[in-house]
C-alpha cells in the first residue's frame, strides 16, 4: 500500500519541476516566448493552493479510495491534456486539471496511510512518502531536459499515462474505501478564503522567484495574501466545523514539527533553486553534468529508507530531529566551499551525506506531527500539514531568489548573471536557517512518538509511588 501511494506521489513531484527545463522546446512548439510559457508552471501551482484545503473534506466525505483513484484518473487525463496541447491557454487550462489532481492525491494518499498502517509500522511506511518528495524535484529538470533533447517534449507528460493506469488498477484492488459515517456541510467561506490567500501568497512567492520585475506586483499579492490570511485565521477560530482545523496546533507533537518544518523546509526548498547554478554559471559545467551532480543527493535519501527505524528507535525523534537540524545546516554551508578545482568525488560524498540527512529529517516530521492525531483528526492534519509544505517550498525559492538579487544590487551588477560569489554567500544564508528550527524541536519532550519509534526513553514504565 505504501509503494502504491509512493509511485503516485513520485508521478505528481516529478511532474510538478520536468516541466521547467523543457520550456524552450515547448515555446518553440507554440510559437511563444519561454517567459509567458512559464504560466504553466504557475497555473499548475495556483491550482494545487486552491485544492489542498478541500482535500481533507472531500476523502471523508466521498471515500478516500474513491477520491484517490479519482485524482489519478483527473491527473492522468491533464497529462493527456498537456501533451496535445497546441497553444498556451490550451496548456495553461491543462496544468489546472492535473493541479486539481495532484493537490488531492498528495494528502489524500497520506492520510490512506495514516489510517492503514499501525503505528509501529508509520516511520517504515512513511519513508516510502519521504523518497519521492525529495527524487521528483531532483531528477524532475534532468528527465525533463533529455526528453526535451532527445526525444518530443509531449513525452514528458504521456508518460504518465501507463502509471496512471496502473496506479487505478492497484489502488482499486489493494486500497479500502474508508469514510467517515456522519459529516458537516462544507465550511465554503473558508474554503473560499483559504484558496483566495495561498493562491495570492504562492504567486507572490513566484514572482519573486522568477525576478521579472514585478516587484510591486508581487508585494501587493503578498500583502493581500497575508491579509486575506488573517480573516481566513479569524474565520477558523469561530466557525464550528472550519474547513483548516486550527485547534491541532494546540497538539504539541504537530505543533513542533509543523512550525520547525516549515522553517528547515524554507532552507531545503532553495537548495535545489542555487545549488544548480552554482555549478552550471559558477563552474562553467554543463546542464547535464550538473543534474548528475544534485542527482547524487537522491541517492542518498534512498539509502535512508532502511536506516530510518533503527535510528529513530535508538534515538527518539527528538534527537534526531534537532541533530539533523544541523547537519542539514552544514550540509547547505559546506556548498559555500566547493570551487571549480574540487574533486568530483568529495562533492559526491558530501551530497550523499546531506540527501540522507533531509530524508531522515523529512521522514521524522512526516511521521512525528501525526503521532498524536486522533483518527477523526487524520484529514484535517493531512490537508494542514500539506499546506504548509507548499508554502515552506514557495517561500524557500522565493528567498533564495531575493537574496541572490540582493547581493548582484549590492555590487552593482543588478540584473547580470550571478557569480560563484554571489551564489554561495545566498547558500550562506540559507544554510544557517536550519538551525532556527531547533528552537521548535526543543521544545519536545525526550519521549515523543515513542509509540511509533520504539524509543526506549518513551517505554520505560515510571516508577509508581509506594503505599507509604
Amino acid at each position: 500500500m505504501a509503494l502504491i501511494v509512493a509511485c503516485a506521489l513520485f508521478m505528481e513531484n516529478l511532474d510538478g519541476t520536468v516541466i521547467v527545463t523543457a520550456l524552450p522546446a515547448m515555446a518553440r512548439s507554440f510559437g511563444e516566448s519561454p517567459v509567458r510559457l512559464s504560466l504553466g508552471v504557475t497555473a499548475y501551482m495556483l491550482s494545487l493552493a486552491v485544492f489542498i484545503p478541500i482535500s481533507g473534506w472531500v476523502a471523508d466525505r466521498f471515500g478516500s479510495r474513491t477520491v484517490f483513484r479519482l485524482a489519478i484518473v483527473i491527473f492522468t487525463v491533464g497529462s493527456v491534456l498537456c501533451g496535445v496541447s497546441t497553444g498556451l491557454i490550451g496548456l495553461a487550462a491543462a496544468r489546472v486539471v492535473q493541479g486539481i489532481g495532484g493537490a488531492m492525491m498528495v494528502p489524500v494518499g497520506r492520510l490512506i496511510l495514516m489510517r492503514s498502517v499501525e503505528k509501529a509500522e508509520l516511520v517504515r511506511a512513511m519513508t516510502y512518502l519521504t523518497v519521492p518528495a525529495l527524487i521528483g524535484p531532483v531528477i524532475g529538470p534532468v528527465v525533463g531536459g533529455f526528453i526535451a533533447t532527445y526525444w518530443s517534449w509531449p513525452w514528458i507528460f504521456l508518460l504518465n499515462v501507463p502509471i496512471g493506469v496502473l496506479g487505478v488498477i492497484l489502488v482499486t484492488r489493494f486500497i479500502e474505501d474508508v469514510r467517515e459515517p456522519q459529516m458537516a456541510a462544507l465550511d465554503w467561506l473558508g474554503f473560499i478564503l483559504t484558496g483566495l490567500s495561498l493562491s495570492c501568497l504562492m504567486y507572490g512567492f513566484e514572482l519573486i522567484s522568477r525576478d521579472t520585475g514585478s516587484a510591486l506586483l508581487a508585494l501587493g499579492l503578498l500583502a493581500i495574501g497575508f491579509g486575506v490570511g488573517v480573516f481566513a485565521v479569524r474565520h477558523a477560530n469561530r466557525h464550528s466545523h472550519p474547513l483548516i482545523d486550527l485547534s491541532l496546533f494546540r497538539i504539541p507533537t504537530f505543533s513542533q514539527t509543523v512550525w520547525g518544518g516549515i522553517v528547515f523546509r524554507l532552507s531545503m526548498g532553495g537548495l535545489p533553486f542555487l545549488l544548480p547554478l552554482l555549478f552550471q554559471l559558477g563552474f562553467g559545467m554543463t546542464a547535464f553534468a550538473s543534474g548528475m551532480l544534485t542527482f547524487v543527493a537522491a541517492i542518498g535519501a534512498l539509502g535512508m529508507k532502511v536506516t530510518a527505524q533503527p535510528i529513530l528507535r535508538r534515538f527518539g525523534f527528538r534527537t534526531s530531529l534537532i541533530a539533523n537540524s544541523v547537519i542539514g545546516a552544514a550540509s547547505i554551508l559546506v556548498c559555500c566551499l566547493f570551487d571549480a578545482d574540487t574533486p568530483s568525488w568529495l562533492i559526491v560524498i558530501l551530497l550523499l551525506a546531506g540527501g540522507f540527512s533531509r530524508s531522515l529529517q523529512f521522514t521524522s516530521l512526516n511521521t512525528l506531527a501525526f503521532a498524536d492525531i486522533q483518527p477523526t483528526k487524520l484529514s484535517a492534519a493531512t490537508s494542514l500539514a500539506s499546506m504548509q509544505q507548499q508554502i515552506a517550498l514557495g517561500l524557500g525559492v522565493a528567498v533564495s531568489a531575493l537574496l541572490l538579487h540582493l547581493f548582484l544590487v549590492q555590487r552593482g551588477a543588478a540584473g547580470q548573471t550571478p557569480n560563484a560569489e554571489d551564489l554561495k554567500l545566498s547558500l550562506l544564508v540559507i544554510g544557517v536557517l536550519p538551525l532556527f528550527s531547533i528552537w521548535f524541536f526543543r521544545r519536545l519532550v525526550p519521549a515523543a512518538g515513542a509509540e511509533i519509534s520504539g524509543h526506549r526513553a518513551g517505554l520505560v514504565t515510571p516508577p509508581q509511588p509506594s503505599d507509604a
